[in-house]
């Protein structure tokens, strides 16, 4: 007896279907799974067997055989648990497949016969979709990120004696229905509003988040940089939902998603411990997964105490940061991952802390500074669009009773400059300044005389490299539409250079 089903798994960020073909013959008792399956999918046949005597159905004593086609790519999911099980009771004639209905199980099986949600569920979704399979069957804990697919007929049994009941035409499954979005709850606790002071560092911010460029902060042990760091998010323009997707289809690849979570509608913000490596940081292993400058793809990498990681992982950011994405390569495939993300890092001045504090000496030697500042390479501080100093506060400032602005009202500006950006730069299919090419600068940074005289200066007197003038004149065009400005004057250009001199001084 020869029976077929749809199974899915994924591929990179990519679903793409499983044909599930079983045979039952006669001879001694076995089953076999071939078409490259990973551990988890050769384990499945325990899994199955027992999950479909427990619900109630006789598990075939002849030889069994299943094809997971296409062959040469290799399975890794345990959502192909549920495949088999219905091809398996298909073959032995104990359900009854209706050619003119197709579905694709995706769901692991418990040993009691349940279904478990798995990751990777969404892009599985649009998968299908786009082979024109429209029904899904899905454990319950996936079902709101099924449904963010629209077109697609989700049904959720919660045990596989359900499923094969409705599959029998006995009892009748209905579709399951898309919960109402729920707008994130913001978060009172981050906000600009409770920082004292820091003016310039608030303004360095605001034109990052404005413009999605890379920031770094340099000050002494507790002038607030990673407070300040944390806030960020509360600055971000809301997520489109073309964004939004891309970032639920990541977390669900790297089984990040919360269960019964629909669309991610937060932006990501990401801040690992600085002993990390450089295979967490862009993806790796057997199978690769996203890394850290995956995860926070339309969102922020915070590197906290940037001096401490390892210069071996620094230097991986250099290419996501300039191509917007990482290719990892193994053997049997390579894997591209989005990694367009705006890099945001804190470090001292020099090991203690206090180099140029004027309340407190610094007790570094000179060849201690140079070797701390060693450890961040020049290629890598020149993609830094924006360095900013954050001193030590006075105490009055930290006394003071004078109300600060708040983040909602930071936000109303940031949103307004993005949405300038968005109508000057959807034609070439980016969406902020930092994005912006060579061509896309010299056409969209028109500057007033006076601008490019300051400009000529600086770039004589820095001696910019390319990057570093076309770095400069990107700010310059984010702080340019903050004010809304057409074209760039000298003001706006003065203060990209004041954010950038810091930055040459370093390298």
């Amino acid at each position: 007896m020869f029976s077929q089903t749809f199974g899915s798994t994924t591929i990179g960020l990519n679903g793409i279907v499983i044909t599930v073909e079983v045979d039952i013959s006669n001879g001694l008792p076995a089953l076999d799974i071939v078409g490259l399956p990973d551990t988890a999918v050769r384990e499945s046949k325990e899994r199955v067997r027992a999950a479909i005597k427990n619900s109630g159905f006789e598990f075939p004593s002849r030889r069994i055989t299943i094809n997971l086609a296409p062959a040469d790519l290799k399975k890794d999911s345990s959502g192909l648990d549920l495949p088999i099980a219905i091809a398996i009771l298909a073959a032995s004639g104990q359900i009854t497949l209706h050619h003119y209905e197709q579905y694709v199980f995706v769901s692991e099986l418990s040993l009691e016969g349940k279904l478990r949600g798995i990751s990777g569920v969404l892009p599985m979704a649009i998968h299908c979709l786009e082979q024109r399979i429209d029904k899904m069957i899905v454990a319950p804990d996936n079902t709101q990120e099924a449904l963010l697919v629209k077109g697609l007929t989700v049904y959720a049994p919660t045990t596989l004696e359900q499923l094969v009941s409705h599959l029998n035409k006995v009892t009748q499954l209905l579709p399951v229905a898309k919960e109402p979005f729920s707008p994130p709850v913001s978060n009172d606790s981050e906000d600009f509003a409770d920082v004292q002071g820091q003016f310039a560092a608030k303004r360095a911010l605001e034109v990052a988040a404005s413009g999605g460029h890379n920031l770094l902060m340099t000050g002494p042990p507790g002038s607030g940089k990673t407070m300040l760091a944390r806030r960020i998010t509360s600055i971000l323009p809301v997520m489109s939902p073309c964004e939004a997707l891309e970032v639920t289809k990541i977390y669900s690849i790297a089984e990040l998603l919360p269960t019964h979570t629909g669309l991610i509608s937060t932006r990501p913000f990401r801040s690992p411990h600085h002993t990390i490596s450089a295979a967490s940081m862009v993806g790796g292993g057997r199978i690769p997964k996203p890394g850290e400058v995956t995860l926070s793809h339309n969102g922020v990498l915070f590197l906290d105490e940037l001096a401490e990681f390892p210069r071996t992982v620094l230097e991986v950011l250099r290419q996501p940061l300039e191509d917007g994405q990482v290719t990892i390569s193994r053997v049997n495939a390579s894997f591209s991952y989005p990694a367009r993300f705006m890099l945001l890092c804190a470090k001292n001045p020099c090991p203690c802390g206090f180099l140029g504090d004027k309340n407190k000496d610094c007790t570094c030697s000179t060849s201690d500074i140079k070797r701390y500042r060693k450890k961040i390479s020049g290629p890598l501080l020149d993609r830094m669009d924006i360095h900013v100093h954050v001193p030590r506060l006075e105490y009055s400032e930290m006394t003071t009773s004078i109300p600060t602005e708040s983040s909602a009202d930071i936000r109303k500006r940031v949103t307004a400059a993005r949405a300038i950006q968005y109508s000057r730069l959807q034609k070439y299919n980016i969406f902020c300044n930092a994005q912006m090419g060579h061509r896309h600068v010299k056409t969209t940074c028109h500057m007033t005389q006076s601008a490019q005289v300051i400009l000529k200066q600086a770039f004589e007197t820095m001696n910019l490299s390319a990057r570093g003038y076309d770095r400069i004149l990107k700010v310059a065009r984010t702080i340019a539409d903050l004010a809304n400005s057409e074209q760039i004057n000298d003001m706006h250009v003065a203060e990209a250079i004041h954010f950038r001199n810091n930055i040459q001084e370093s390298l």
